[in-house]
């Protein structure tokens, strides 16, 4: 069978789950398509994909286009996650495809599921176009939860919300089937970490793919800018962490440094996912973006690590789904400096008011001494915690993120993929 994968344009969580499930196909031609951060992930994690076809590399968007259209006449089959163009194309070649999700959730609708049905119900099939123009009344988060309806399958990651949500997918009877599954990360390649390694650094700071549709290493960076601060103070501030590792996509692409302050290191790089993985399990400490994916890992190892300062709206929304659990409670905020300044409730606005917070940290000299104070306050809990504490807080996540297999789960959907 000939799969065609592709995956959502923002930061690493929808790439490292599409590389998760593509190695579950391993039995089948799978060839990754798309452009972005999800292919810069791709390339760095080449072994999960039979071949990579990059639509930027194309002279023109529109040959861009071809080429997806392309490979979809050739398909057998098709993976998305959460990238609902490409769900949306794969219906115009009438194609089988399956939309993975794991922020069901957290879209945003401000109209009646019944009627985005209607919308899928009536989209024309005779062009991506004219199936683009129908539904452009809809929402970006709309549109996703369109791809769920148009789609043969659809394989959802467990997280607070998602159960009541399904069973309103289920209400509509659209025929589509929708699977609520475990934790969609590198089963295999968890399975192969060692569990006694000795650790190469003292903690690991995981910050995540950080790009997606407003954010950007060179544009709107005051997040990135801030952490770059930052990791001079931690050096200087923590004496029991004198190697670091610094992971994440603002640190590829030939953007790897090291800071050295007082005998202390710490190394900035993009590691491929499974030697980050090694690291996870290794490191004594750990924090990280609240990256659903990369918090699933952290869980699969046995490892509770403690949320960094929220990047973007889904990370907002995240740890305040969380908030009852020991991960959500010590999670650090943008909230411990500005107490009292709204973050809006939207993905777009609510990215946009993250970045002026950053931005107004990074400057303002009064703002940052009371980020580094109330962070530096925040991991001295954290490393405070006793071995029986954060065991407990890893089953508490456990039990929040529960549910079947997704290796059974895409196995069912291959064997019957109609």
């Amino acid at each position: 069978m000939r799969i065609l994968m592709g995956a959502q344009n923002c930061g690493f969580g929808p790439a490292s789950e599409l590389v998760a499930v593509s190695r579950l196909l391993s039995g089948h031609e799978r060839v990754f398509v798309g452009d972005g951060v999800s292919a810069v992930f791709a390339r760095r994690n080449a072994d999960a994909f039979d071949d990579i076809r990059e639509a930027a590399t194309q002279e023109t968007a529109e040959a861009g286009s071809a080429m997806v259209d392309d490979l979809l006449r050739t398909g057998d089959l098709v993976v998305s996650v959460m990238d609902a163009a490409l769900v949306v194309r794969s219906v115009v070649a009438r194609r089988p495809v399956v939309m993975v999700d794991s922020l069901l959730s957290f879209w945003q609708v401000g109209r009646p599921l019944t009627e985005i049905r209607e919308l899928c119900a009536s989209m024309p099939r005779s062009s991506f176009a004219a199936a683009d123009r129908h539904l452009e009344v809809l929402s970006p988060h709309e549109r996703v939860v369109a791809a769920h309806l148009l789609a043969t399958h659809s394989v959802v990651q467990n997280f607070p919300g998602v159960t009541r949500r399904a069973a309103e997918f289920a209400a509509l009877e659209t025929g589509c089937a929708m699977h609520v599954t475990g934790s969609v990360i590198d089963l295999e390649g968890l399975r192969k970490v060692p569990g006694d390694a000795e650790p190469e650094y003292d903690l690991l700071i995981n910050v995540g793919g950080f790009k997606n549709f407003l954010l950007d290493f060179d544009v709107n960076n005051d997040y990135v800018r801030l952490l770059h601060r930052w990791i001079t103070d931690l050096l200087r501030d923590w004496h029991r962490f004198p190697r670091v590792l610094v992971c994440g996509g603002p640190f590829g692409e030939h953007r790897e440094r090291t800071v050295s302050v007082a005998g202390r290191r710490a190394d900035c790089c993009f590691l491929p996912q499974r030697e980050l993985l090694r690291q996870v399990a290794s490191a004594p400490d750990y924090l990280l973006a609240p990256g659903l994916t990369a918090l699933h890992e952290a869980l699969a190892l046995g490892r509770l690590p403690l949320a960094i300062h929220e990047q973007h709206y889904a990370h907002v929304f995240t740890v305040r789904q969380l908030d009852g659990t020991l991960f959500g409670r010590t999670a650090g905020r943008f909230a411990d400096v500005l107490p009292r300044h709204r973050i809006p409730e939207d993905d777009f606005a609510g990215t946009a008011a993250l970045v002026e917070i950053a931005g107004r940290i990074r400057e303002d000299d009064e703002l940052y001494a009371r980020f580094r104070r109330t962070f530096n306050e925040r991991i001295e809990h954290y490393v405070s915690l006793t071995p029986a504490q954060r065991r407990q807080g890893v089953e508490e996540l456990r039990g929040v993120f529960d549910g079947d297999p997704v290796s059974s789960v895409m196995a069912g959907i291959v064997t019957h993929p109609e």
